[in-house]
């Protein structure tokens, strides 16, 4: 955790890994599909991300491992294989939906009504990060 300080005396808290030590896997997908969908160019769902990658205009396809559609899986499977876009996935259907921003987020910044998604298209990375060249190296090698 690292802390800043304000004026008024207050410490903000944020979320990183302390120096040194590296991001891990998930932190930095979540850090780059929270900068793609500041940047709008984050697209959930299987008809949007379908659309997304036939136009050519997906970098990166992430699926949820517990969709329990098999046509479904093997659809964007396909699809990502045809059009040569990266495929990555994450265990958690719900947890990939709070990543997405499918969520209320309350008071205490807590994700609440958490919609799961199967299925995220990254069109537009938005700014570079450190989570950004952690997700590309790990693509380039998979």
């Amino acid at each position: 955790m690292l802390y800043h300080g304000r004026e008024d005396g207050i410490a903000i808290e944020t979320v990183a890994p302390a120096l040194g030590e590296p991001m891990d896997l998930m932190t930095a997908f979540q850090l780059v599909m929270k900068k793609s969908l500041a940047h709008d160019g984050l697209v959930c769902g299987l008809h949007e991300a379908a659309k997304a990658i036939e136009k050519h205009a997906a970098q990166l396809c992430i699926l949820a491992e517990d969709c329990n559609q098999p046509d479904y899986v093997k659809l964007v499977k396909a699809l990502c294989a045809d059009h040569n876009v990266h495929l990555v996935t994450v265990p958690s259907a719900k947890t990939l939906g709070e990543w997405a921003g499918l969520c209320k987020i309350d008071s205490e910044e807590k994700a609440r009504k958490v919609v799961g998604c199967s299925c995220v298209v990254v069109k537009d990375y938005g700014e570079e990060s450190e989570g950004l060249h952690i997700v590309q190296e790990y693509v380039k090698s998979h």
